[in-house]
């Protein structure tokens, strides 16, 4: 795979694959499918979805360590900005269970062996990106309105939030503008990421086909997005506990709405694996450690 691969196209004449129109009662089967996951393979999406609260109880902690608690918000939401990276694992158990093949929790990181890899930590880098502007975006909207002022207490701060003209203003602000960013990071990634994994495309091809989904299905997509939002407010309610189980569902069922959406490829979808080791003998030491697998095979 060459490097142009990582954003334009991965193969000559690379063409976006048909995008079918849907119904909200695909997504409904969706869930319903996405649930199914994860009963099916409950231990192991867990342990990848514990990654998930774990992280945000630290942040939140390292915020309140450092002072920083006008941002406790817009880094929790900016975390939701990247949600689709967090799930990657849970998109490739469930394209092995549709395949029928292992779904033992190791195989959540054979994602590093896809033709598409490079596409695919392209196209995270990019919403890495989103997420950090829209930290500065909010920092942005506190200062313009609180200054550099530190709160003594989460107290002090919640009154000024919800009890003076500027928290007020932050509160309308933040929203507004934080809800245009969680549309752009929707609209680029809802089949994206699922698709990366499916196929060997280029992330350019991923993101095309992702905006052309949500154009021609508008109104599935928005009802989409709002069982999203609703799902991670509801999941971070508990301190952030909850996502355990949310992200694993919405997890899951984000690839069988993928798969409803966007026609299949043609012809099999060969499984990748991790390549073969072959056989280490110590007279080689310690150039057998660098040899490529080929070489080994000799």
């Amino acid at each position: 795979m060459s490097e142009t691969d990582i954003i334009m196209p991965a193969e000559e004449g690379e063409r976006l694959p048909t995008v079918l129109r849907i119904g909200v009662d695909d997504i409904k089967e969706a869930l319903i499918s996405g649930t199914d996951d994860f009963w099916a393979m409950p231990t192991h999406v867990i342990f990848l979805a514990l990654i998930y609260p774990i992280v945000g109880l630290l942040l939140a902690y390292a915020i309140l360590g450092l002072d920083l608690m006008p941002l406790l918000y817009p880094l929790a939401a900016g975390f939701a900005l990247i949600g689709p990276i967090a799930a990657i694992g849970l998109y490739e158990l469930s394209r092995r269970r549709e395949m029928g093949l292992d779904t033992s929790w190791r195989h959540a990181f054979d994602v590093v062996y896809s033709p598409s890899f490079r596409a695919v930590v392209t196209l995270g880098f990019l919403l890495f990106v989103l997420s950090a502007v829209w930290i500065i975006t909010a920092n942005e909207i506190y200062v313009a309105n609180f200054g550099y002022h530190k709160f003594e207490s989460i107290g002090a701060f919640a009154d000024a939030l919800f009890n003076t003209p500027e928290g007020r203003r932050v509160i309308v602000y933040g929203n507004v503008i934080g809800g245009l960013y969680a549309v752009l990071a929707f609209v680029v990634s809802v089949v994206s990421f699922p698709m990366l994994l499916d196929r060997h495309v280029s992330a350019a091809a991923a993101v095309a086909t992702s905006l052309k989904v949500v154009a021609i299905n508008p109104v599935p997509m928005a009802c989409w997005a709002a069982i999203i939002a609703a799902g991670l407010i509801i999941g971070s309610l508990p301190f952030l506990v909850g996502l355990a189980i949310v992200m694993p569902v919405l997890g899951h069922a984000s690839w069988h709405l993928y798969r409803r959406v966007v026609e299949p490829p043609r012809g099999p979808r060969p499984p990748y694996h991790p390549p073969e080791k072959g056989r280490r003998y110590a007279a080689d030491f310690p150039a057998s450690l660098f040899a490529r697998p080929r070489d080994r095979e000799r």
